[in-house]
């Protein structure tokens, strides 16, 4: 009865009703950073009653994050984000179990961590992070819900293994690190990241639900200062090798900033 009045409005919706809310509740979502995207997108997944919600970061909170990544507070200052966040989760829906990875992500442990998880939403901050993420992933064929930031801008797409382009047909190399350059180093607008973070919790949903029109093979770019959507599509990349068909022969190995294919020919 508890659960039946929490998620009433969900309930009411004909495409999510009580079968829908028991998916949910079923699900299973690893974040990726519990920072300024992973904050929206977790305390949404977790109002929704994603049943487990994963999340790994190494890191603690500092007063200069409390700008954007809603997850955390000045009393929480010096605690590991992790701690943080499962605080907060659950004390808004204590049916969600949080499972906390208080780690760096790494080629000796991303297959272990991931495996198991039925989505998951991207909010690294670096390219050997995304591409470790990408030839794992694609190895298991698990969806990402991929988002970035910058400044004024941000991006949000879906990368399904199974069924479309992933992040290595977008950006087969990383860019220079002179292009790319860190939130620390460029700042942000701190709301950017709660809507960026909140649509990725949107189409984690959706792909939860197998319901609506998901962001596999487009990619929304977003404008704050513009207040303006762009929409681009993204193709399967004829050359690239890390593909779900070829994952018996894909290697997840460790990078080192290099961002080269992790792939191995016949």
């Amino acid at each position: 009865p508890d659960q039946r009045n929490r998620y009433q409005r969900h309930l009411l919706v004909p495409e999510i009703g009580e079968e829908g809310q028991l998916a949910l509740l079923d699900a299973k979502v690893l974040l990726l950073g519990a920072g300024g995207l992973g904050s929206p997108a977790a305390l949404y997944l977790a109002a929704a009653g994603v049943g487990t919600i994963g999340i790994i970061d190494m890191d603690v909170v500092d007063e200069s994050n409390l700008q954007r990544q809603i997850l955390h507070n000045l009393d929480r200052i010096g605690e590991r984000k992790v701690d943080s966040a499962k605080k907060t989760l659950t004390s808004l829906n204590p049916d969600v179990d949080v499972v906390t990875y208080d780690t760096r992500l790494g080629a000796d442990n991303i297959m272990d961590i991931i495996a198991g998880y039925d989505v998951v939403v991207d909010g690294a901050d670096n390219f050997p992070s995304r591409y470790l993420l990408n030839d794992a992933t694609v190895k298991l064929g698990i969806p990402v819900v991929h988002g970035s930031i910058f400044r004024f801008e941000g991006q949000i797409t879906v990368f399904d293994p199974r069924n479309g382009p992933t992040y290595r047909d977008m950006l087969p190399e990383a860019p220079p690190a002179e292009f790319a350059p860190s939130c620390a180093e460029a700042g942000v607008l701190g709301v950017l990241p709660g809507i960026v973070g909140s649509i990725q919790a949107l189409e984690a949903i959706k792909l939860i639900l197998g319901v609506g029109d998901g962001l596999s093979g487009r990619l929304i770019a977003f404008d704050a200062l513009e207040m303006s959507f762009r929409e681009f599509k993204l193709r399967v990349d004829p050359n690239n090798q890390v593909t779900w068909e070829n994952r018996d022969r894909i290697e997840v190995t460790e990078l080192d900033g290099l961002c080269m294919p992790s792939f191995t020919p016949a």
